[in-house]
C-alpha cells in the first residue's frame, strides 16, 4: 500500500519542473494535492495531469515572498481538505546571470525574498497545522549551490546555503514532535528556469561537471523528494539529499 493514501500535500512551484514531475507522482500514489503557483495558467496543465490520476487536487495561485498569501493558501488547504501531511516547499528562481560585484542589489534581494523568505513562510504556515495533526513530512528544494559555488550565480548560491541552513534549523526545533525536516539538493536540471539561461559554452562546462554525463530530468529529481516525504526516510531529518550526478564528489 502507497505511504501517501488519504495523505494531504502541499507543492510549491508546481507550475513546471520539479514541483509538476513531484505533483504527479504524488498524484500516482494517492495523495491528495494543493498546487501551488505564481503562474496561473501552468499550475492548471499540472492539476489536469494531477487529476487524471483520479485524485482530489486544488489549486493556489501563490507569490510565495507574501507571507499572508502563503498564509492563506495553507488555510485553504486544511479547509478543503482536513489537514497537511507533507509539503514540499520547491518554489524558487535562478535569477540573473553575472558577477557578484555587478549584481543588482533589487535582482538579489528578489531572489532571497522568494528562495529563502518563501521557504521560511511556507515551513511557517505548515508546521503548527502538522503539530496539531500529529506529525507531518517536509521537504526543501535546495541546490548542489547550498555547499559549493559555480560563477555568476552568487546570489543564487548564497540563498540555496540559507535554504540548507533553514531546513536543518526547522529540523532540529521539530523532529522530536513529529516533524521531519529535510531538502533534496539537485544538481543541473534542465527546466524552464534553467533552460536557455546560459551560453552553449557554459552549459557544456556544467554537463561537464556531472560525472554521469548528462543533466538530470525533474523526475528523478522527484523520486528522491518522494522517498523523503514519505515513511521509507522515517530515521531521516535534517538531511541534505543530493540528486547531483556526482557533481558533488
Amino acid at each position: 500500500m502507497s505511504d501517501f493514501l488519504s495523505k494531504t500535500a502541499f507543492v510549491t512551484g508546481a507550475g513546471g519542473g520539479i514541483g509538476r514531475a513531484t505533483s504527479d507522482l504524488l498524484a500516482r500514489e494517492g495523495a491528495s494535492l494543493m498546487l501551488v503557483d505564481i503562474d496561473a495558467a501552468a499550475l492548471e496543465e499540472t492539476a489536469a495531469q494531477a487529476k487524471a490520476h483520479g485524485g482530489d487536487v486544488a489549486t493556489s495561485v501563490v507569490d510565495i515572498a507574501n507571507d499572508e498569501q502563503v498564509k492563506r493558501a495553507v488555510d485553504e488547504t486544511v479547509a478543503h481538505f482536513g489537514r497537511i501531511d507533507i509539503a514540499h516547499n520547491n518554489a524558487g528562481i535562478l535569477g540573473p546571470i553575472g558577477p557578484l560585484a555587478d549584481y543588482d542589489l533589487s535582482a538579489a534581494r528578489q531572489l532571497f525574498d522568494i528562495n529563502v523568505f518563501g521557504v521560511l513562510h511556507c515551513m511557517q504556515a505548515q508546521i503548527p497545522h502538522m503539530l496539531a495533526a500529529g506529525g507531518g513530512s517536509i521537504v526543501n528544494t535546495a541546490s548542489v549551490s547550498g555547499v559549493h559555488a559555480v560563477p555568476h550565480i552568487g546570489v543564487y548560491t548564497a540563498t540555496k546555503h540559507a535554504v540548507i541552513g533553514l531546513t536543518k534549523a526547522a529540523a532540529a526545533d521539530y523532529s522530536g514532535q513529529g516533524i521531519r525536516v529535510n531538502c533534496v539538493c539537485p544538481g543541473f536540471v534542465l527546466t524552464g528556469m534553467t533552460r536557455g539561461k546560459f551560453d552553449a559554452e557554459t552549459e557544456a562546462a556544467l554537463a561537464a561537471q556531472h560525472p554521469i554525463g548528462r543533466f538530470a530530468e525533474p523526475e528523478e529529481v522527484a523520486e528522491a523528494v518522494l522517498w523523503l516525504l514519505g515513511g521509507k526516510s522515517s530515521f531521516a531529518t535534517g538531511s541534505s539529499v543530493f540528486v547531483d550526478g556526482g557533481q558533488t564528489m
